[in-house]
């Protein structure tokens, strides 16, 4: 499927998560709290980054950096186990993934450091830049760090090697380098 093909299907389905989930949230008093990382909060963190001048509160639950083994390795993912990925655009600290790029690969977008988790997460070359709209993202040894709407579960690593906004998404392995590694998963990715 062709970039741009997959850019417009990554887009609409996120979109569509978007509508329900405004559709679906109401707010009454009594409703149960959120469970931190569920699809309101990628949103939350996705606006955030795009629109808003400080971070999201929710968009912090996934603020944890952690590893999982995959069949691409160990890899970066983030509280709830979602696959994290850098963006070979971007420059060392800076995100070069704005507008219609947020709404595909979301930022981790923090309010203050991010947690070091488990699985060899280096403390070291975990740290924050800053965005241009002035909202905390995390990096990993100077590469911005973002989930992608095409994973749709923990695990997932439907991103690696996607080539989308003129450059190339990669996972990222504890060293703080990408991982090349071709996805193993030939269907169902964007």
């Amino acid at each position: 499927m062709g970039t741009n093909t997959r850019c417009a299907t990554a887009l609409a389905a996120a979109l569509l998560c978007a509508v329900a989930v405004a559709g679906c949230s109401g707010g009454g008093g009594g409703a149960p709290a959120k469970k931190s990382g569920a699809p309101e909060d990628l949103a939350a963190a996705s606006a955030s980054a795009s629109a808003s001048p400080s971070p999201s509160p929710s968009a912090t639950a996934v603020g944890k950096v952690s590893a999982r083994s995959t069949s691409l390795g160990k890899i970066l993912v983030d509280g709830e186990g979602r696959t994290l990925y850098l963006f070979e655009a971007d420059k060392r600290n800076k995100s070069t993934c704005t507008g219609d790029c947020v709404k595909i690969w979301p930022p981790l977008i923090v309010a203050g450091k991010p947690e070091t988790g488990t699985g060899g997460v280096k403390g070291n070359l975990l740290s924050t830049t800053t965005r241009d709209n002035g909202a905390k993202q995390a990096t990993y040894n100077g590469h911005p760090l973002y989930r992608f709407t095409g994973d749709h579960k923990p695990g997932d690593t439907n991103g690696q090697g996607d080539v989308s906004f003129h450059d190339t998404w990669y996972v990222l392995g504890t060293s703080g380098k990408k991982n090349t590694t071709p996805q193993q998963n030939t269907g169902g990715g964007y």
